[in-house]
Parts: C-alpha cells; structure tokens; sequence
C-alpha cells in the first residue's frame, strides 16, 4: 500500500487531531486548534502541516517550521507521528524527509524533535541521526478526586487573585510577565525574542487558550504570577504556563496562582489536569507533585544538524506518533 506524503487540508483537521490525541494523551488537540495553527501562523514561522494519506486515510502526520520567537536564527521543529496500526511501513520516515527536507529550503540549522520514551520512538530518533538532549516529565491530575489545598481566605497584604479575563481589554500586561516567565524556562532553545502581536495571535488568541480558568495574582495591583490555562471541552485542562516574575519568586504566588486555576477549573466541570516540565524545573516539579500530580508519561528532546550523510542504518519501524509542539516548552516554567 503507497504512502503519500502531501499538504495538510482544511478537511483533514479532525483526522489529525484524533491521531494527536491517540499518539500523545498528554497534549491537547481539538480539530479547530489543528486548523487553526496552519490559518494563523506567521509567515517567519514558515510553517507547513505535512500528513501521510494511505488508502484514503490519514495515518500520521507532522508539523514543521522554523521558532521565530528564539534569538538564535535557525532554530527549528519536526516531529512525526503515525497511527499504531500503520507504524513500522515507512510512514514515519517518510513524513521526516518531508519535513527535513522544507525545514532545510527555509533555513533551518538545527532541527529539534520529541520522543516518547517508548524503544520503538526512541530507536527511530537515534536511526536518523538525532541525539539526545534534555527530559520531558508529564504529569497528570484527576480532579474528581484531587484534594487541591484551599486558597486563603486572607492572602498576604496587596497580594490578589484575578481571572485572565480581567485583561482581555488590553493583555499587554499578561504579554510582558508571560515574557519574562519562558525566558528563564529551561529548554534547548530560549524563548527570548517575542513580539507582543506574535504572542496576542498565537498564544493569548490560540483557540485552547480559556481566559476564565487563567489565574493572574497581583502585588500592589501589578502582575506578579500567572497560570495560563488551556482547555479541549472534552473535560481535559492543561497548563500553558506557569510562573512567577523574578521579583516575586520563592514566595509561593505561582503555586497561588496555579492552585487558583485548578479550583476554577474543576468548578468548570474538568475532570483531567495534565501539565508538563523539563526534567531540569525542580522548582516547578515539586510544586506539582504537592498538588496531587503524578507521572504520566516522559519525552526526550532530540536535536540534529539538517544535510545528507547524517543518518544512519536503514528505517526499521516507524516513529511511535509523538505530535508536534510549536517550541520545546513543556507547560509550567518555575516557582
């Protein structure tokens, strides 16, 4: 059975997203967030949604583009991944070539990937001359049954809590801590070189992004933790990010702020937390675990220099479907 390897369709955005939710349980996916990365993404992104289409039906897919939003020029991500009942025909290999191939014509010097620590994923990695670089931890919390900590009925004096939907009017100020927090964020690629219309579009407008569950604490009415919140509306909620601003940390308001979001939105009807860190965040880590959450799976970040001769051995079985991330940012940044 052919595999071929063509552009992603409007009308393939459900296939995807159910292949995303398959591969990776760990990350949200809805089929307008899918259609939506490809309508919305910046041209400096020079993104392109590649899937594999076998017999008429899509069997893997992957996402790839250059991360504008890093001081370092170059920088890019690709990570296929494919439909267990077609892994190990080539489907993967053949969505990596397409992939390398676009990243390598737009510029890219370094290409980044994720692999689920699975030996089939991790064997693929290595196969096609990535290396290891750096550990994922995903975690996972059931709130049906999460005994989350109350929130004070007295916070600290000048310390408040707020909803993300105090900033819709003007989020400049969301903008500027949400800055600050991912650039200290441990990662292979720093995050250091955002633009306020790049973030408004393609994180405060994603269209998982929920302004009501996204906790914001103040100290003397300015921004000094947040916890961004992210939903599917199938009951799952995810951390984008998570933290506190240099002047405030070690002070317990991103564990607040995180907590805050927690209580809204089990309140909204959510029954699963996922969220995720490098395995480098020991700060945010703790924090989690004193919440309630547990491991839920491990990826490994993959680096490689695009160009022929990199590859080694033959194909073997295919990527075991890890689902493409825009940049190496796990979810939660620090304390």
């Amino acid at each position: 059975m052919t595999v071929t390897v063509r552009d992603f369709r409007p009308a393939d955005a459900k296939a995807v997203a159910d292949l995303r939710r398959l591969a990776l349980p760990h990350l949200l996916a809805t089929p307008r967030s899918v259609a939506w990365e490809v309508s919305a993404a910046a041209a400096a992104q020079c993104l392109r949604l590649f899937v594999a289409e076998r017999d008429g039906r899509v069997v893997g897919s992957v996402r790839a583009q250059l991360l504008p939003e890093s001081s370092r020029p170059g920088q890019a991500t690709a990570t296929p991944h494919v439909h267990p009942d077609h892994r190990g025909r080539g489907v993967g290999r053949a969505l990596l070539t397409s992939a390398e191939n676009h990243l390598a014509a737009a510029g890219a010097t370094r290409l980044l990937a994720w692999a689920v620590d699975e030996p089939g994923a991790v064997a693929f990695a290595a196969r096609h001359g990535y290396r290891r670089t750096r550990a994922a931890h995903f975690l996972r919390l059931d709130l049906t049954t999460a005994g989350l900590p109350p929130l004070p009925t007295a916070p600290p004096p000048g310390v408040r809590l707020h909803s993300g939907t105090e900033w819709e009017a003007d989020p400049r100020p969301l903008f500027a801590a949400y800055a600050e927090v991912t650039a200290d964020e441990p990662g292979d690629v720093p995050t250091d070189a955002m633009a306020y219309d790049d973030w408004l579009r393609h994180t405060w407008e994603h269209p998982l992004i929920d302004p009501g569950l996204t906790s914001v604490v103040t100290v003397d009415g300015e921004i000094a933790a947040l916890g961004l919140a992210a939903t599917d509306g199938l009951g799952r909620y995810a951390s984008a990010m998570t933290g506190s601003l240099r002047a405030h940390r070690g002070r317990g308001l991103a564990r607040l702020a995180k907590t805050a979001s927690l209580h809204r939105a089990r309140e909204a009807g959510c029954t699963v937390a996922l969220t995720g860190n490098d395995s480098s965040n020991a700060p945010m880590l703790a924090i989690n675990r004193s919440l309630g959450y547990r491991l839920f799976t491990r990826e490994w970040s993959y680096a490689a220099e695009p160009g022929p001769g990199r590859r080694e051995g033959t194909e073997g079985r295919a990527a075991h479907g890890e689902a493409s991330r825009g940049t190496a940012r796990p979810g939660d940044a620090g304390s």
